[in-house]
């Protein structure tokens, strides 16, 4: 399907740009469209039950990936110079992309890909702890990197965490991928209150749409999502919890007063009755 489409789109440059062909030949009704099925989004309480399962060595690597964003190869690419462990947030100028030839380091995705990204405080802890325990003192040092302290491979991660064994052992959904750690913190963000713009910059993704342009994600409210997530996050934590039933008096309270206030008095009728004398006799007519 994304081939067809791809196909269709260069054709359709030949035909309406330059003038190459008179027709384009792809025309199947509906496959000019490619619908990219939905992902599998965890709870936080499932999050942080998968960075439970990992090797002491990922536990922040889990949590970061979680509520920051950011990518596979953008984590890999992290350096100390990179965290502002003051400001509690992440500057993501480059990735780690792993190519035939070998890792290679490169520019975010697209323009928009270089941001800051503020951490909840769940995050900011986790990676602070890490910096202490598996970081090099350098700033050119690299924050996340394997049992050799070499640069991070999905297929040595994988292996290296049991992650299948690790996914079930956590609860995790079906079909669940480290990159679907991304679409978490994103769903987590939306329902924090962040706009569109707002968690397009966290992500770091472009707009395709010229009414969004003229709407600026601002670092101020960007602290401001990441602290609400820190709401979220503290009670997605304690959900499991058994929460009191406060509120079982006083509507039972409540109930009593309505079933007193009910209750007809002496002086209502009394009231009543001296309303009827009031009225006289009833006419025949």
């Amino acid at each position: 399907m994304k081939s067809y489409s791809l196909l269709r789109a260069i054709l359709n440059t030949a035909v309406r740009e330059d003038e190459i062909l008179k027709q384009n030949p792809c025309r199947i009704p509906g496959y000019d469209r490619y619908h990219t099925p939905e992902r599998p989004v965890a709870t936080v309480a499932q999050v942080l039950a998968l960075a439970e399962q990992m090797p002491p060595r990922y536990v922040a690597l889990i949590t970061v990936a979680a509520f920051s964003g950011l990518r596979w190869g953008e984590l890999a690419a992290l350096r100390r110079c990179d965290v502002d462990v003051a400001a509690g947030t992440v500057r993501v100028p480059r990735k780690l992309a792993a190519l035939k030839s070998g890792l290679e380091f490169g520019p975010p995705k697209s323009a928009a890909g270089i941001r800051v990204v503020a951490l909840p405080a769940v995050a900011r802890k986790a990676l602070i702890s890490h910096l202490g325990e598996f970081t090099g003192a350098h700033p050119e040092a690299l924050i996340f990197t394997g049992d050799k302290d070499m640069p991070l491979r999905t297929g040595n991660f994988r292996r290296a965490v049991k992650w299948a064994k690790s996914l079930a052992d956590a609860g995790m959904p079906a079909g669940f991928h480290f990159h679907d750690l991304r679409h978490t913190g994103n769903n987590i963000a939306a329902a924090s209150g962040a706009s569109t713009r707002e968690r397009m910059h966290r992500m770091g993704h472009a707009s395709m749409r010229a009414a969004l342009i003229y709407q600026h994600a601002t670092s101020e409210r960007d602290r401001e999502i990441a602290d609400t997530m820190d709401k979220r996050i503290t009670k997605g934590t304690k959900s499991g919890k058994p929460a009191k039933d406060s509120a079982s008096k006083p509507a039972k309270a409540a109930g009593g007063k309505r079933a007193k206030r009910s209750k007809p008095t002496d002086t209502a009728a009394g009231t009543g009755k001296a309303a009827k004398r009031d009225r006289g006799p009833r006419s025949d007519t």
